[in-house]
């Protein structure tokens, strides 16, 4: 049965929430409930800036997105930063991951965005093959200051 994308429900939270703690863990990052329910309630919240995509097979969810709006000055324009992107192992090869960034791209379009951005780890090799057929990998390399 294909993979149907949507945004993200009330009724999700639960199933958002076995998803989200699976991404934690594939990247190794603690994460508690209290962290997720402060997600929860940014992606519930119409007038935040996250909004969740959820990929859904026979009923279930099998994958999740989250994405923002970002300034772009330099190229006076806005784009979309997807920060987060999982499909469970168990649903990998069904092309969820592939129609969440189509789903996207849509809202991207809709939005008037100019790019769509995102990162990943280097040695997320089985991502990076989808990411190299879907876009362009740039020159640019990511640092964080912790603050």
């Amino acid at each position: 049965m294909a993979v149907v994308i949507r945004a993200i429900e009330p009724g999700d939270r639960a199933a958002w929430g076995a998803l989200y703690a699976g991404f934690a863990a594939f990247y190794e990052v603690e994460q508690t409930e209290e962290m997720r329910d402060r997600v929860w309630s940014w992606l519930m919240d119409p007038d935040h800036e996250v909004r969740g995509l959820v990929a859904v097979q026979e009923g279930a969810l099998v994958g999740l997105a989250h994405v923002r709006g970002f300034a772009r000055p330099l190229a006076a324009a806005t784009g979309g930063f997807m920060d987060d992107l999982f499909v469970a192992p168990e649903a990998r090869g069904l092309n969820a991951g592939a129609a969440l960034i189509q789903a996207i791209d849509d809202l991207a379009q809709a939005e008037g965005w100019s790019v769509i951005r995102w990162i990943t780890a280097d040695d997320n090799y089985r991502a990076r093959g989808l990411y190299d057929r879907l876009a362009t990998r740039t020159m640019w390399i990511t640092y964080d200051r912790e603050v």
